[in-house]
Protein backbone atom coordinates (compact mmCIF):
# COMPACT_ATOMS: atom_id res chain seq x y z
CA UNK A 1 0.00 0.00 0.00
CA UNK A 2 1.53 3.98 -0.78
CA UNK A 3 1.80 5.52 2.38
CA UNK A 4 -0.12 8.00 0.81
CA UNK A 5 -3.37 6.05 0.51
CA UNK A 6 -3.02 5.06 4.45
CA UNK A 7 -5.49 5.19 7.03
CA UNK A 8 -3.83 6.48 9.80
CA UNK A 9 -2.06 9.39 7.39
CA UNK A 10 -5.39 10.40 6.47
CA UNK A 11 -6.38 10.86 10.14
CA UNK A 12 -3.46 12.43 11.00
CA UNK A 13 -3.92 15.12 8.19
CA UNK A 14 -7.52 15.58 9.31
CA UNK A 15 -6.37 16.41 12.87
CA UNK A 16 -3.69 18.78 11.34
CA UNK A 17 -5.99 20.54 9.37
CA UNK A 18 -8.68 20.68 11.64
CA UNK A 19 -6.05 22.23 14.05
CA UNK A 20 -5.00 24.54 11.49
CA UNK A 21 -8.54 25.89 10.92
CA UNK A 22 -9.11 26.48 14.48
CA UNK A 23 -5.96 27.93 15.43
CA UNK A 24 -6.43 30.48 11.79
CA UNK A 25 -9.93 31.39 13.39
CA UNK A 26 -9.07 31.67 16.81
CA UNK A 27 -6.16 34.01 15.78
CA UNK A 28 -8.12 36.31 13.70
CA UNK A 29 -10.25 36.38 16.73
CA UNK A 30 -7.83 37.18 18.80
CA UNK A 31 -6.27 39.67 16.09
CA UNK A 32 -9.29 41.72 16.22
CA UNK A 33 -9.73 41.39 20.03
CA UNK A 34 -6.19 43.23 20.17
CA UNK A 35 -6.83 45.68 17.95
CA UNK A 36 -9.80 46.86 19.41
CA UNK A 37 -8.23 46.93 23.01
CA UNK A 38 -5.77 49.12 21.46
CA UNK A 39 -8.41 51.45 20.20
CA UNK A 40 -10.28 51.65 23.65
CA UNK A 41 -6.63 51.96 25.64
CA UNK A 42 -5.06 54.07 23.28
CA UNK A 43 -6.65 56.10 20.78
CA UNK A 44 -9.53 56.79 23.27
CA UNK A 45 -7.21 58.17 25.70
CA UNK A 46 -5.73 60.49 23.20
CA UNK A 47 -9.57 61.38 21.91
CA UNK A 48 -9.84 62.59 25.60
CA UNK A 49 -6.95 64.40 26.40
CA UNK A 50 -7.39 66.52 23.55
CA UNK A 51 -10.58 67.14 24.64
CA UNK A 52 -9.62 68.67 27.85
CA UNK A 53 -6.33 69.93 26.60
CA UNK A 54 -6.93 71.59 23.12
CA UNK A 55 -9.44 74.36 24.72
CA UNK A 56 -7.28 75.19 27.53
CA UNK A 57 -4.00 75.33 25.52
CA UNK A 58 -6.41 77.92 22.67
CA UNK A 59 -6.83 79.81 26.02
CA UNK A 60 -3.40 80.48 27.05
CA UNK A 61 -3.84 78.53 30.03
CA UNK A 62 -1.10 76.60 31.30
CA UNK A 63 -1.56 72.11 30.52
CA UNK A 64 -0.90 70.12 32.35
CA UNK A 65 -0.48 66.73 30.84
CA UNK A 66 -0.71 63.60 32.36
CA UNK A 67 3.03 61.86 32.67
CA UNK A 68 4.08 60.05 29.12
CA UNK A 69 2.19 62.75 26.99
CA UNK A 70 3.38 65.83 25.10
CA UNK A 71 1.07 68.76 23.68
CA UNK A 72 2.55 70.95 20.67
CA UNK A 73 1.05 72.68 18.34
CA UNK A 74 2.48 74.82 14.95
CA UNK A 75 5.79 75.17 15.01
CA UNK A 76 6.29 73.31 18.18
CA UNK A 77 5.85 70.19 16.84
CA UNK A 78 9.16 68.33 16.38
CA UNK A 79 10.02 67.77 12.59
CA UNK A 80 9.15 64.39 12.08
CA UNK A 81 5.43 64.73 13.07
CA UNK A 82 4.79 67.36 10.55
CA UNK A 83 2.43 66.80 7.73
CA UNK A 84 0.53 63.90 9.79
CA UNK A 85 -2.95 63.61 8.60
CA UNK A 86 -6.25 63.85 10.79
CA UNK A 87 -6.28 60.58 13.02
CA UNK A 88 -4.31 58.46 15.44
CA UNK A 89 -0.66 57.28 13.87
CA UNK A 90 2.33 55.12 15.09
CA UNK A 91 5.52 56.92 14.54
CA UNK A 92 8.80 55.42 14.46
CA UNK A 93 11.44 57.94 15.93
CA UNK A 94 14.64 56.20 16.50
CA UNK A 95 14.40 53.06 18.56
CA UNK A 96 11.18 54.53 19.96
CA UNK A 97 7.31 54.13 18.39
CA UNK A 98 5.38 56.74 19.35
CA UNK A 99 1.29 56.88 19.40
CA UNK A 100 0.34 60.40 17.99
CA UNK A 101 -2.51 61.92 17.42
CA UNK A 102 -2.80 64.85 15.04
CA UNK A 103 -5.23 67.28 14.37
CA UNK A 104 -6.42 71.05 13.46
CA UNK A 105 -8.58 73.76 14.76
CA UNK A 106 -8.89 77.41 13.47
CA UNK A 107 -5.07 78.35 15.46
CA UNK A 108 -3.21 75.45 13.12
CA UNK A 109 -2.42 72.07 13.55
CA UNK A 110 -1.68 70.20 16.95
CA UNK A 111 -0.39 67.27 17.60
CA UNK A 112 -1.04 64.90 21.03
CA UNK A 113 2.28 62.89 21.56
CA UNK A 114 2.77 59.68 23.56
CA UNK A 115 5.91 59.13 24.87
CA UNK A 116 5.08 56.02 27.34
CA UNK A 117 2.78 54.03 26.12
CA UNK A 118 3.56 50.20 26.74
CA UNK A 119 0.67 48.77 24.77
CA UNK A 120 3.10 47.92 21.84
CA UNK A 121 5.29 45.84 23.85
CA UNK A 122 1.81 44.04 25.60
CA UNK A 123 0.64 43.45 22.04
CA UNK A 124 4.15 41.68 21.08
CA UNK A 125 3.78 39.70 24.07
CA UNK A 126 0.74 38.75 23.22
CA UNK A 127 1.07 37.80 19.81
CA UNK A 128 4.06 36.00 20.30
CA UNK A 129 2.13 34.16 23.03
CA UNK A 130 -0.76 33.30 20.38
CA UNK A 131 2.07 32.00 17.71
CA UNK A 132 3.55 29.66 20.59
CA UNK A 133 -0.08 27.91 21.33
CA UNK A 134 -0.61 28.00 17.59
CA UNK A 135 2.54 25.92 16.73
CA UNK A 136 1.75 23.87 19.95
CA UNK A 137 -1.80 23.36 19.27
CA UNK A 138 -1.03 21.61 15.49
CA UNK A 139 2.16 19.69 17.45
CA UNK A 140 -0.98 18.61 19.41
CA UNK A 141 -3.73 18.15 17.26
CA UNK A 142 -0.96 15.84 14.68
CA UNK A 143 0.63 14.13 18.22
CA UNK A 144 -3.15 13.03 18.73
CA UNK A 145 -3.91 12.29 15.26
CA UNK A 146 -0.80 9.99 15.21
CA UNK A 147 -2.58 7.85 18.58
CA UNK A 148 -6.10 7.71 17.33
CA UNK A 149 -5.05 7.04 13.97
CA UNK A 150 -2.45 4.10 15.46
CA UNK A 151 -5.48 2.96 17.95
CA UNK A 152 -7.58 2.73 15.00
CA UNK A 153 -5.58 1.22 12.28
CA UNK A 154 -3.38 -1.59 14.33
CA UNK A 155 -6.78 -3.68 14.71
CA UNK A 156 -7.87 -3.23 11.00
CA UNK A 157 -4.39 -4.27 10.27
CA UNK A 158 -4.43 -7.14 12.33
CA UNK A 159 -8.11 -8.09 10.89
CA UNK A 160 -6.90 -7.86 7.23
CA UNK A 161 -4.08 -10.44 8.11
CA UNK A 162 -6.00 -12.53 10.23
CA UNK A 163 -8.45 -12.67 7.17
CA UNK A 164 -5.50 -13.39 4.98
CA UNK A 165 -4.22 -15.78 7.31
CA UNK A 166 -7.78 -17.62 7.63
CA UNK A 167 -7.85 -17.38 11.74
CA UNK A 168 -9.67 -13.97 13.38
CA UNK A 169 -8.38 -14.12 16.85
CA UNK A 170 -10.59 -14.13 20.17
CA UNK A 171 -9.31 -11.00 20.46
CA UNK A 172 -10.99 -8.82 17.62
CA UNK A 173 -13.73 -11.16 17.47
CA UNK A 174 -14.64 -10.52 21.00
CA UNK A 175 -14.40 -7.03 20.81
CA UNK A 176 -17.90 -5.31 22.04
CA UNK A 177 -17.26 -2.48 19.25
CA UNK A 178 -18.11 -1.74 15.15
CA UNK A 179 -14.32 -3.65 14.58
CA UNK A 180 -15.93 -6.68 16.64
CA UNK A 181 -18.73 -6.50 15.03
CA UNK A 182 -17.05 -6.85 11.47
CA UNK A 183 -14.75 -9.36 12.71
CA UNK A 184 -17.31 -11.34 13.64
CA UNK A 185 -18.95 -11.41 10.49
CA UNK A 186 -16.30 -11.96 8.63
CA UNK A 187 -15.16 -14.80 10.62
CA UNK A 188 -18.88 -16.24 9.94
CA UNK A 189 -18.75 -15.48 6.08
CA UNK A 190 -15.13 -17.07 5.86
CA UNK A 191 -16.48 -20.25 7.42
CA UNK A 192 -19.41 -20.27 5.06
CA UNK A 193 -17.26 -20.08 2.35
CA UNK A 194 -14.83 -22.69 3.50
CA UNK A 195 -17.77 -24.65 3.91
CA UNK A 196 -19.02 -24.22 0.75
CA UNK A 197 -15.40 -24.63 -0.76
CA UNK A 198 -14.78 -27.89 0.82
CA UNK A 199 -18.18 -29.33 -0.34
CA UNK A 200 -17.54 -28.17 -4.17
CA UNK A 201 -14.09 -29.60 -3.73
CA UNK A 202 -15.34 -32.84 -2.24
CA UNK A 203 -18.62 -32.70 -5.18
CA UNK A 204 -15.89 -32.44 -7.75
CA UNK A 205 -13.71 -34.97 -6.56
CA UNK A 206 -16.35 -37.40 -6.02
CA UNK A 207 -18.40 -36.86 -9.23
CA UNK A 208 -14.63 -37.34 -11.01
CA UNK A 209 -13.98 -40.55 -8.95
CA UNK A 210 -17.17 -41.73 -10.02
CA UNK A 211 -17.11 -40.91 -13.90
CA UNK A 212 -13.63 -42.48 -14.36
CA UNK A 213 -14.80 -45.74 -13.85
CA UNK A 214 -17.92 -45.98 -16.21
CA UNK A 215 -15.77 -43.89 -19.15
CA UNK A 216 -13.17 -46.29 -18.79
CA UNK A 217 -15.51 -48.93 -19.38
CA UNK A 218 -16.81 -47.15 -22.76
CA UNK A 219 -13.66 -46.32 -23.71
CA UNK A 220 -12.74 -50.28 -23.52
CA UNK A 221 -15.98 -51.67 -24.84
CA UNK A 222 -15.77 -48.95 -27.96
CA UNK A 223 -11.57 -50.16 -28.51
CA UNK A 224 -12.96 -54.04 -28.83
CA UNK A 225 -15.82 -52.73 -31.09
CA UNK A 226 -13.40 -50.74 -33.37
CA UNK A 227 -10.96 -54.01 -33.71
CA UNK A 228 -13.41 -56.72 -34.07
CA UNK A 229 -17.21 -55.21 -35.37
CA UNK A 230 -17.99 -54.76 -38.77
CA UNK A 231 -16.95 -51.98 -41.35
CA UNK A 232 -20.86 -50.29 -40.30
CA UNK A 233 -20.12 -50.54 -36.67
CA UNK A 234 -17.04 -49.42 -36.63
CA UNK A 235 -17.39 -45.94 -37.36
CA UNK A 236 -20.27 -45.36 -34.38
CA UNK A 237 -17.97 -47.10 -32.14
CA UNK A 238 -15.29 -44.60 -33.00
CA UNK A 239 -17.36 -41.93 -32.00
CA UNK A 240 -18.19 -43.88 -28.74
CA UNK A 241 -14.58 -43.80 -28.07
CA UNK A 242 -13.60 -40.36 -29.06
CA UNK A 243 -16.74 -39.02 -26.83
CA UNK A 244 -15.73 -41.01 -23.80
CA UNK A 245 -11.86 -40.43 -24.10
CA UNK A 246 -13.43 -36.69 -24.40
CA UNK A 247 -15.43 -36.16 -21.53
CA UNK A 248 -12.48 -38.21 -19.73
CA UNK A 249 -10.43 -35.48 -20.69
CA UNK A 250 -13.11 -33.11 -19.27
CA UNK A 251 -13.26 -34.44 -15.76
CA UNK A 252 -9.27 -34.72 -15.64
CA UNK A 253 -9.51 -30.69 -16.52
CA UNK A 254 -12.12 -30.22 -14.19
CA UNK A 255 -10.44 -31.89 -11.19
CA UNK A 256 -7.33 -29.69 -12.02
CA UNK A 257 -9.07 -26.80 -11.93
CA UNK A 258 -10.99 -27.57 -8.52
CA UNK A 259 -7.62 -28.57 -6.73
CA UNK A 260 -5.72 -25.05 -8.34
CA UNK A 261 -2.25 -26.82 -8.06
CA UNK A 262 0.47 -24.18 -7.39
CA UNK A 263 1.51 -23.10 -10.78
CA UNK A 264 5.29 -21.94 -9.99
CA UNK A 265 6.13 -25.40 -9.22
CA UNK A 266 5.09 -27.03 -12.21
CA UNK A 267 7.39 -27.80 -15.19
CA UNK A 268 7.32 -25.64 -18.38
CA UNK A 269 4.93 -26.75 -21.35
CA UNK A 270 6.05 -26.48 -24.66
CA UNK A 271 2.83 -25.07 -26.15
CA UNK A 272 4.34 -25.49 -29.90
CA UNK A 273 3.54 -29.40 -29.11
CA UNK A 274 0.28 -29.39 -27.50
CA UNK A 275 -1.22 -27.05 -30.29
CA UNK A 276 0.29 -29.02 -32.87
CA UNK A 277 -1.27 -32.30 -31.21
CA UNK A 278 -4.62 -30.44 -30.38
CA UNK A 279 -4.88 -30.00 -34.53
CA UNK A 280 -4.01 -32.96 -35.42
CA UNK A 281 -6.48 -34.46 -32.64
CA UNK A 282 -9.35 -32.75 -34.52
CA UNK A 283 -8.76 -33.50 -37.60
CA UNK A 284 -11.42 -36.37 -37.96
CA UNK A 285 -14.13 -33.87 -37.66
CA UNK A 286 -13.24 -31.76 -41.11
CA UNK A 287 -12.67 -34.97 -42.75
CA UNK A 288 -16.10 -34.80 -44.42
CA UNK A 289 -16.12 -31.12 -44.81
CA UNK A 290 -14.47 -28.79 -47.45
CA UNK A 291 -12.38 -27.52 -44.46
CA UNK A 292 -8.66 -26.83 -44.38
CA UNK A 293 -7.04 -27.34 -40.83
CA UNK A 294 -3.85 -26.00 -40.32
CA UNK A 295 -1.18 -25.66 -38.03
CA UNK A 296 1.54 -22.54 -38.33
CA UNK A 297 4.16 -22.48 -36.38
CA UNK A 298 6.09 -19.43 -34.90
CA UNK A 299 8.34 -18.58 -32.01
CA UNK A 300 8.72 -20.87 -29.10
CA UNK A 301 6.76 -20.59 -26.61
CA UNK A 302 6.40 -22.19 -23.08
CA UNK A 303 4.40 -21.65 -19.88
CA UNK A 304 4.48 -23.41 -16.43
CA UNK A 305 1.11 -25.35 -16.32
CA UNK A 306 -0.45 -28.58 -16.81
CA UNK A 307 -0.42 -30.20 -19.71
CA UNK A 308 -4.03 -30.98 -19.68
CA UNK A 309 -4.66 -27.18 -18.67
CA UNK A 310 -3.12 -26.33 -21.75
CA UNK A 311 -4.59 -28.76 -24.13
CA UNK A 312 -7.92 -28.05 -23.16
CA UNK A 313 -7.76 -24.34 -23.85
CA UNK A 314 -6.46 -24.11 -26.98
CA UNK A 315 -8.40 -28.36 -27.81
CA UNK A 316 -12.22 -26.31 -26.77
CA UNK A 317 -11.50 -23.49 -30.07
CA UNK A 318 -10.17 -25.64 -32.54
CA UNK A 319 -13.38 -28.22 -31.80
CA UNK A 320 -15.46 -25.46 -31.47
CA UNK A 321 -14.22 -23.90 -34.83
CA UNK A 322 -14.39 -27.17 -36.56
CA UNK A 323 -17.82 -28.34 -35.66
CA UNK A 324 -19.14 -24.93 -36.54
CA UNK A 325 -17.45 -23.78 -39.91
CA UNK A 326 -18.79 -25.59 -42.55
CA UNK A 327 -16.55 -23.96 -45.50
CA UNK A 328 -13.09 -22.38 -45.74
CA UNK A 329 -10.32 -23.10 -43.17
CA UNK A 330 -9.29 -23.58 -39.65
CA UNK A 331 -5.75 -22.01 -39.11
CA UNK A 332 -4.20 -22.42 -35.81
CA UNK A 333 -0.53 -20.52 -35.33
CA UNK A 334 1.47 -19.21 -32.81
CA UNK A 335 2.56 -15.46 -32.59
CA UNK A 336 5.26 -14.12 -30.01
CA UNK A 337 3.58 -15.23 -26.26
CA UNK A 338 0.20 -15.93 -28.16
CA UNK A 339 -1.88 -18.97 -29.63
CA UNK A 340 -4.07 -17.37 -32.27
CA UNK A 341 -7.22 -19.56 -33.77
CA UNK A 342 -9.16 -18.31 -36.28
CA UNK A 343 -11.74 -20.04 -38.63
CA UNK A 344 -14.22 -18.46 -41.55
CA UNK A 345 -17.63 -19.74 -40.09
CA UNK A 346 -20.42 -17.86 -39.02
CA UNK A 347 -18.75 -15.92 -36.04
CA UNK A 348 -20.21 -15.58 -32.48
CA UNK A 349 -23.64 -14.24 -31.62
CA UNK A 350 -24.13 -10.97 -30.05
CA UNK A 351 -25.18 -12.42 -27.05
CA UNK A 352 -22.21 -15.20 -26.82
CA UNK A 353 -19.91 -12.47 -27.07
CA UNK A 354 -21.46 -10.29 -24.48
CA UNK A 355 -20.81 -13.00 -22.28
CA UNK A 356 -17.76 -13.91 -23.33
CA UNK A 357 -17.13 -10.22 -21.96
CA UNK A 358 -18.00 -10.93 -18.29
CA UNK A 359 -16.43 -14.50 -18.33
CA UNK A 360 -19.81 -16.81 -17.97
CA UNK A 361 -21.34 -19.22 -20.67
CA UNK A 362 -24.25 -18.50 -22.20
CA UNK A 363 -28.10 -19.66 -21.23
CA UNK A 364 -28.77 -19.87 -24.85
CA UNK A 365 -28.42 -19.34 -28.65
CA UNK A 366 -25.05 -19.66 -28.55
CA UNK A 367 -24.92 -22.67 -30.55
CA UNK A 368 -23.20 -25.33 -28.49
CA UNK A 369 -20.48 -23.24 -28.23
CA UNK A 370 -21.37 -21.76 -24.85
CA UNK A 371 -19.47 -24.07 -22.19
CA UNK A 372 -16.77 -24.78 -24.53
CA UNK A 373 -15.63 -21.25 -24.62
CA UNK A 374 -16.47 -20.68 -21.18
CA UNK A 375 -14.10 -23.73 -20.05
CA UNK A 376 -11.55 -22.04 -22.18
CA UNK A 377 -11.86 -18.64 -20.73
CA UNK A 378 -12.00 -20.19 -17.35
CA UNK A 379 -8.64 -21.80 -17.84
CA UNK A 380 -7.15 -19.21 -18.68
CA UNK A 381 -8.26 -17.07 -16.16
CA UNK A 382 -6.38 -19.95 -13.99
CA UNK A 383 -3.48 -19.45 -15.75
CA UNK A 384 -3.04 -15.87 -15.71
CA UNK A 385 -3.02 -16.01 -19.78
CA UNK A 386 -5.33 -13.54 -21.58
CA UNK A 387 -8.30 -14.76 -23.76
CA UNK A 388 -9.35 -12.12 -26.69
CA UNK A 389 -12.32 -12.55 -28.96
CA UNK A 390 -12.72 -10.72 -32.11
CA UNK A 391 -14.14 -10.79 -35.64
CA UNK A 392 -12.09 -12.33 -38.65
CA UNK A 393 -11.94 -10.13 -41.41
CA UNK A 394 -14.19 -11.17 -44.26
CA UNK A 395 -16.41 -13.13 -41.69
CA UNK A 396 -15.69 -15.73 -38.98
CA UNK A 397 -13.89 -15.64 -35.53
CA UNK A 398 -10.67 -14.92 -34.39
CA UNK A 399 -9.78 -16.40 -30.74
CA UNK A 400 -6.22 -15.31 -29.05
CA UNK A 401 -4.75 -16.31 -26.04
CA UNK A 402 -1.74 -14.47 -24.44
CA UNK A 403 0.02 -16.32 -22.19
CA UNK A 404 2.65 -15.07 -19.74
CA UNK A 405 6.11 -15.56 -20.33
CA UNK A 406 7.93 -17.85 -18.06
Amino acid sequence: MHPADSLKRRIVVAFVLFGLVASAFFAIIAAIAVEGIEVQLVDKRLEATVAWAAPRHAAGLDVDMPAGLRFHRNEAIPAPLRGLSVGVHKVDVGATRLHVLAGQDSRGQWVLVDHESDYDKIELVVYSMFAAVFVGFLLLASLLGGFLGTRVVTPISELAQSVRNDNVPPTLSGRKDELGVLARALEAHTAELRTFLDRERYFTGDVSHELRSPLTVIMGAAEILIQESAPAIRGPAERIYRAAHEAAESVTVLLLLARAPALSTLPPVDIHAVAEDEVEKYRVLVASKPITLSFLDGPPLTVRAPRELCAAAIGNLVRNACQYTDHGKVVVHLLEGQVVVEDTGPGLPPAVVATLGSGGAPSSGSGGTGLGLALARRICDFLGAGFTYEPRPGGGSRFILSFPAV
